[in-house]
């Protein structure tokens, strides 16, 4: 039924755009494509990929993370076809030329180690705003008993991205700073920060949501914990916020609005100036046949209408060519 309803508000909604661009051209025999930037979007790029390839075997699309902030460079310098980018477009980047079209949503979330000796004590309390903005932004929580409430001086191992990512900008945002402000030592990229927390028993981070769980079992990856944020902040985790045990439960937090925006936030390819044919078609194509893999692959699907505007985007360009 929640399928039907989805098609029937996207078919009115896109009813005004005219023939699709596979309709108005012929489909492509071949050609390549890059996609460089965030690693938030890179699994599900990945998947896309593939499918894609299998119907359009001429066709080679390659795929790099390295960030969101390269991936906007790499597309407004023409070195990439598409910018994967986990965070807003900048003004100034729109200045340039930068064009978002919206794909999917996902969340920024707090890792700490298995190994951490207060495990039990984080699960149980969670952290709340503030304290995380006292460990990231502020500085003044130095310690594991300083932010839980006890005594004693186990420091706190803070880590960071190294790369200009949306991850960061997104959880940075969510403390009322920009990654600039973020503490911490800078590790690259996001299995990189999650190696860093994961080795290390003092250690906390932020990861986006598919490098902090397990592909295979949707569990926390082995030796990761998640830590819950205490959004009420009642000292307590309570039912409602306990959504952190499987990918798939965080997941459908994140689509009720339990979880947070930010550091829930919508992810963008981005695009400079006029798709050419096999660009476009792959745009639209990702929209409307790539958002079947969307949920399998631990993200959560855009609405119709934002799905609507993409289509106009990229329908658009492609009727001014």
């Amino acid at each position: 039924m929640k399928k039907t309803a989805w098609a029937v508000a996207l078919l009115l909604a896109t009813a005004s755009l005219g023939p699709s661009t596979t309709q108005a051209t012929a489909r492509a025999a071949g050609g390549r494509l890059t996609l460089s930037g965030a690693w938030a979007l890179y699994p599900l790029a990945i998947r896309w990929q593939e499918e894609f390839q299998k119907t359009h075997p001429g066709v080679h699309i390659d795929v790099q993370a390295g960030g969101a902030g390269k991936g906007v460079a790499d597309a407004l310098a023409g070195v990439a076809d598409i910018g994967m980018v986990s965070r807003e477009i900048l003004p100034a980047e729109v200045a340039k030329g930068a064009v978002a079209v919206a794909v999917a949503k996902d969340a920024v979330i707090a890792t700490v180690s298995r190994k951490n000796p207060f495990l039990d004590t984080i699960l149980r309390r969670g952290l709340r705003k503030e304290d995380l903005a006292a460990v990231w932004l502020r500085r003044t929580r130095g310690t594991w008993e300083g932010l839980l409430g006890l005594t004693g001086r186990t420091p706190v191992h803070v880590y960071t991205r190294s790369d200009a990512c949306g991850a960061a900008e997104t959880w940075a945002v969510y403390m009322g700073g920009h990654q600039e402000d973020l503490a911490g030592i800078g590790v690259y990229g996001d299995p990189g920060l999650a190696e860093a927390v994961r080795r290390d028993s003092l250690g906390i981070g932020y990861n986006n949501v598919n490098f902090a769980y397990d592909a295979r079992t949707l569990e926390p990856v082995r030796g990761l914990a998640v830590c819950p944020i205490d959004l009420d902040a009642s000292g307590a985790i309570e039912p409602r916020e306990a959504v952190y045990s499987t990918r798939d439960d965080l997941i459908r937090a994140i689509a009720a609005g339990v979880y947070p925006s930010p550091p829930a936030r919508e992810l963008y390819f981005v695009i400079k100036g006029q798709p050419r044919p096999l660009l476009a078609e792959f745009l639209e194509w990702v929209l409307v046949e790539g958002r079947k893999y969307v949920a399998e692959m631990g993200y959560i699907a855009i609405g119709p209408e934002r799905t609507a505007a993409g289509l106009a985007i990229v329908r658009g360009a492609a009727e001014r060519k």
